[in-house]
């Protein structure tokens, strides 16, 4: 595949992962929106087919990447030549930050709403230093704050998920997911949120956090607090440990 299938692919299939993804967290979160206190479960299932959308929309020109930590598998696997690895992951970060906006876009009269309501200007949620009252539509966080905790969940969840994704069979040639190891994999990604997102909010993937965590920064938004920039390492350098040791697994176990 050509580096221009490769950008347009991971960009597009990521910012619509993201958009997608990032919907469903504001459907539940916002006040005015109809899917508010949706739950758990409905993002869980929001985030499956947000990957499974972006996937088959992406799977045709680079692959379905979608994931610096699923790139970084695939290299390591042997199927995504490491040439290809900065661009896919720079393509990766550009499409979460641009479907990280147009959730802000689909969205904006709840952002405001909510973030103008008596009840989060006057709760001392407010705060540049600490995780804004709206970050969670945006990215991950924890809800317990253990450094070790949080790593080795990030760890464990991207290790299944790669694992699941080299068993597959899925990379076809450097070409990544097929038509049914789409399918496969979102289920996957559902099951990894029900089981393992509950201490973290399961990342997984450290373009899906990271890309939006930035626009987060960057948005106008009024009373919008921090980014919890404290945090945001550890669902990037978790993700891609944890991709790291899910192929080495799989080399060493099926290989």
């Amino acid at each position: 595949m050509s580096s221009s299938d490769i950008f347009i692919g991971e960009t597009i299939g990521t910012a619509v992962l993201i958009l997608l993804g990032g919907g469903v967290c504001a459907a539940a979160t916002l006040k005015s929106s109809k899917a508010r206190n949706a739950g758990w479960v409905a993002i869980t299932f929001g985030w499956g087919f947000a990957v499974l959308t972006g996937a088959y929309i992406s799977a045709p020109l680079s692959g379905a990447h979608l994931n610096p930590a699923v790139t970084l598998g695939l290299a390591i696997e042997g199927g995504t030549e490491w040439s290809d690895v900065p661009l896919y992951m720079g393509s990766q970060m550009l499409g979460a930050i641009i479907g990280a906006a147009l959730v802000y876009v689909t969205y904006l009269g709840q952002f405001q709403a909510h973030l103008t309501d008596a009840e989060i200007v006057g709760s001392g949620k407010v705060d540049s230093s600490a995780p804004g009252p709206v970050l969670g539509v945006f990215s991950t966080g924890p809800e317990i704050r253990n450094t070790v905790q949080n790593m080795a969940t990030e760890i464990i969840a991207t290790a299944v998920l790669v694992l699941a994704i080299l068993t597959q069979g899925l990379n076809d040639g450097g070409h990544g997911l097929g038509i049914l190891g789409v399918l496969i994999t979102s289920f996957v990604v559902v099951g990894i949120g029900l089981s393992l997102g509950g201490p973290t909010g399961y990342a997984i993937n450290p373009a899906r956090d990271l890309g939006p965590r930035i626009t987060h920064a960057l948005l106008p938004l009024p009373n919008k607090g921090g980014s919890d920039w404290g945090y945001a390492w550890i669902p990037v350098v978790g993700p891609l440990v944890g991709a790291a040791l899910g192929a080495g697994l799989y080399k060493l176990a099926f290989v």
